[in-house]
């Protein structure tokens, strides 16, 4: 990628005053993990809203062990410390979900518990990690942004699945504009989750793949199939069994099986 690309913190920093995400930004160029990073950072409550981002990690996670795949300057690989955080970890999940989905598109859609679509293909991920010091619980909300990578850059095993900014815009990304926008989303929607978790849950059901649709989960080695109806910020995924009875899945024990897309 050209250098006009590279990530720039006092870029990425430019018109944030009054947010607390993003007060401070600091940019690697490469890392083993950035959520990592950030679990260090968090020993200090005084980070709180640090962002860190890098242009390539060597061994970034994804949810249940999960490998991120990302190239040199190709994404979006950031982490956000919240060390002063009122939030559940379940409505802090929607909450970033909506915001990393508003971030990318209007056509961006949540597939529950943690991935952003456009297009049925996943754009990007999302790992929330907590570290517990004397001062309480700091959350880590680790994000992955595919931008740039092209049909041949996503290995044999996610190609069908995986996508890009590029690729379905057609065009190429500013990397720079998309780390700001997504530290000034972020800070909208935890202050909105704060003062109204409902208006967050709206926002989720409106952009949800699932809701209204057919789901198969994994659950404690067993599959559950029916239709999903809700959600709920502390219960998780609502589904309506094919038996007639209601079920909540929490997202820490649960994985998607299989979804029948809309459309």
């Amino acid at each position: 990628m050209p250098l006009r690309d590279r990530l720039d913190p006092d870029k990425i920093k430019a018109n944030l005053d009054g947010a607390y995400v993003g007060r401070k930004v600091v940019v690697f160029n490469s890392t083993a993990s950035t959520n990592d990073i950030a679990a260090e950072y968090s020993r200090d409550k005084s980070n709180n809203g640090m962002a860190i981002f890098a242009e390539s990690q060597t061994t970034g996670r994804g949810r249940s062990g999960n490998k991120w795949h990302s190239g040199q300057s190709d994404s979006i690989i950031c982490s956000v410390l919240l060390t002063d955080c009122a939030l559940t970890p379940e409505l802090l999940c929607l909450a970033a979900a909506v915001a990393v989905a508003e971030t990318i598109a209007e056509s961006a859609r949540i597939k529950w518990p943690n991935d952003i679509l456009l297009n049925n293909r996943k754009v990007a991920g999302i790992l929330l990690e907590s570290r517990i010091h004397d001062y309480g619980a700091a959350y880590i909300i680790g994000i992955g942004i595919n931008c740039h990578q092209q049909e041949n850059a996503f290995p044999e095993e996610i190609k069908s699945t995986a996508t890009s900014i590029d690729i379905e815009t057609r065009t190429t990304c500013s990397r720079i504009s998309l780390a700001r926008r997504l530290l000034v989303c972020l800070d909208h929607q935890l202050k909105n989750a704060e003062i109204d978790s409902e208006k967050i849950i709206e926002q989720w059901r409106q952009r949800s793949i699932q809701l209204g649709h057919r789901v198969t989960l994994a659950f404690n080695g067993r599959k559950f199939t029916g239709n999903c109806i809700g959600i709920d910020p502390q219960k998780g995924l609502v589904l309506q069994l094919d038996t007639g009875a209601v079920r909540f899945f929490h997202a820490a024990h649960t994985t998607v099986a299989k979804q029948e897309y809309p459309g």
